[in-house]
């Protein structure tokens, strides 16, 4: 199968530090961050001496350019988003701000990312909900899964639109449209995609958006946002928040003490002590989610599909099996394979980071996340590696 660079490829290409000593192919793990993006963070650092050149405002500007910039990417509105420290935070706010009855059922699937655990499994001790694991009826997890282990019960569905450890792609509408019908809310983990295929929250239907930074959005470890439904901060307990999310906190010369209220958008839940130019997580998340938009999910998207295409495509059929969705509509923005068994997976792995072709093990199966800085080239050394 033969495939074509373009020039605008190659062009954004150049916006990266090339890494010299390996072939990287695990963006889904850990992003490297674009040179506009490093830059930014030494210029904070800089201006970090001589704090008193910085005015009060300095504190909004940034933090108020990543909601513009993340709304942009998910078709929603800056007020409906909250900066984060990671995807977990955002179920957090979920799991801790709903009321909730004995018997509420929350669902998600087998083998899902731990963070979906970790946040709804104390829940069940907390306030009595239970926490249904749906399994696939067929090699992955699809809408119909879903829709079919609703109940009356059913409060809430807490599921990635991408899966980590296989790249399969949920029918989210689908899901959000069942969910709906009868009164249920659908939470989306899309660290895994957001900033690597187009979306619009508005055709996904979802009620609540968390990722991470660090993968596709191309930030530090450590960032990332809540994405809330305007609607829904009606439905929100009270509960604390960070002091500079008061309503009203703009005016540090005048702050609320004796009755503080929550700012009436998604900002009460930014993390605490995070909001800030001081940041330097934030400063690099600015500039780079901002490179995400001008640079556009859909470019990443056609590019990644390309080189994945290529690797199923060389991939030698008597030792290895995609382990992801062969219809690129039903794939994230990367693939996975392995071998024949588990134990060959592991030692084609091990084999593969000896000879500094960088991917993830994950749940058995190798996984490949390219970006606009890889190319054929890239493709053709990891199968050179594993095939002798």
């Amino acid at each position: 199968m033969a495939t074509t660079t373009t020039s605008l490829e190659t062009g954004w290409r150049q916006e990266w530090f090339e890494i010299e000593d390996a072939t990287y192919l695990n963006l889904a793990g850990q992003s490297p961050m674009p040179k506009v993006s490093i830059r930014a963070v030494q210029a904070a650092l800089e201006a970090k001496k001589y704090p008193h050149q910085k005015p009060d405002s300095t504190f909004f500007e940034v933090p108020n350019r990543i909601r513009t910039s993340i709304a942009k990417l998910i078709g929603g509105k800056p007020d409906e988003v909250a900066l984060t420290a990671g995807a977990s935070a955002g179920v957090a706010a979920v799991a801790y701000g709903l009321t909730w009855k004995p018997g509420d059922e929350v669902i998600t699937a087998k083998g899902e990312f731990p963070l979906q655990y970790t946040a709804w499994k104390p829940m069940e001790e907390r306030e009595g909900l239970k926490l249904k694991i749906v399994s696939p009826r067929e090699r992955f997890i699809t809408a119909d899964d879903l829709i079919a282990a609703l109940t009356p019960r059913t409060r809430m569905v807490s599921v990635s639109m991408v899966r980590y450890d296989d790249g399969s792609r949920l029918d989210a509408a689908r899901v959000a449209e069942a969910c709906h019908r009868q009164g249920a809310l659908l939470l989306l983990d899309v660290s895994q995609c957001c900033g690597a295929i187009p979306m619009d929250v508005n055709q996904l239907g979802a009620d609540f958006l968390v990722s991470a930074g660090y993968k596709w959005l191309l930030s530090p470890f450590g960032t990332g946002f809540f994405w809330a439904k305007s609607e829904h901060l009606g439905l929100v307990r009270p509960g604390p928040f960070y002091w500079m999310a008061v309503a009203g906190s703009d005016n540090f010369a005048a702050l609320n003490f004796e009755d503080p209220q929550p700012a009436a958008n998604a900002k009460r839940w930014d993390s605490p002590e995070w909001a800030s130019y001081f940041n330097f997580n934030l400063v690099a998340m600015d500039v780079s989610v901002d490179f995400v938009v001008r640079m556009g999910p859909e470019l990443v998207a056609a590019h990644n599909q390309k080189l994945i295409e290529l690797m199923f495509d060389r991939l030698p059929k008597d030792r290895f099996v995609p382990a992801s969705p062969l219809d690129a509509a039903r794939r994230g923005p990367y693939g996975c394979f392995a071998a024949r068994s588990p134990e060959k997976t592991a030692e084609h792995y091990q084999h593969l980071r000896k000879e500094n072709v960088v991917v993830s093990l994950r749940e058995g199966n190798i996984r490949v996340s390219p970006h606009l800085y890889n190319t054929e080239r890239d493709i053709d050394r990891l199968i050179s590696v594993v095939t002798p």
